[in-house]
């Protein structure tokens, strides 16, 4: 598993966090977007259960996985994929691990620097910024009892080029997260079962190299 379709991983780890319940008429978009933003930077961990779904552009492929996740501020996260196959993804902040025990082996990768990383690892480590690094609009078509912002970041993502973030109406909770291209390709995370702020062990997030496997280490050291 590369580092870039790790940080597609990642995508899903950006806004996991309810905000304060909003009024009858539609405030702005950046007001929503500034809400969520205010809470995430209240929340030292959370969890929650996900189904993780994919359409490819060009090839129209399709797939759905669904798991676990546990993320911890800053930078540490273990993504537990549980069907249709089982996969887990960890970091412990300096270093991700990339298992499919399947494969027999377990990939290592430095995590990037702030300047080498994208906006949604950034977010990750608590120090990205909803409206200052993206451009918030309302998108039509939102399910029933949900508001769907998009987000087009300031600057130029490699790995995706805007973000669909749905949240309830009502409450602000995020619902889903879909990472979109130009090519047609969406990867929308759904979001269920949703905790936050108790207490996950820092021990999560220490992975342990099964034995019988390879271990291959790409990046720098």
């Amino acid at each position: 598993m590369s580092w870039p379709m790790i940080r597609r991983l990642l995508i899903g780890l950006l806004l996991l966090a309810p905000a304060a319940a909003a009024g009858q008429a539609r405030p702005p978009a950046a007001e929503i977007a500034q809400a969520v933003q205010q809470k995430y930077d209240r929340v030292k961990d959370f969890s929650a259960d996900f189904t993780h779904s994919y359409e490819g552009g060009v090839l129209k492929k399709k797939a759905t996985e669904r798991g676990t996740v546990q993320i911890k501020k800053p930078g540490r996260m273990r993504w537990e994929y549980t069907a249709p196959e089982k996969k887990t993804f960890v970091s412990d902040s300096r270093k991700v691990y990339s298992y499919i025990p399947a494969d027999k082996q377990v990939i290592v990768n430095s995590v990037p620097a702030d300047d080498e990383a994208t906006t949604a690892v950034l977010f990750l480590a608590g120090k990205g910024n909803l409206t200052r690094d993206f451009t918030v609009s309302y998108l039509d078509g939102a399910a029933e009892g949900t508001r769907a912002l998009r987000l087009d970041p300031k600057q130029k993502q490699h790995e995706y080029d805007w973000l669909v973030l749905g949240v309830d109406s009502k409450t602000l909770q995020i619902r889903s997260l879909t990472a979109a291209d130009q090519q047609g390709g969406r990867s929308t995370f759904q979001f269920s079962n949703y905790r936050e702020n108790t207490g996950v062990p820092d021990s999560v997030f220490a992975f342990k190299i099964p034995r019988g496997v390879d271990v291959i280490t790409a990046g720098p050291r």
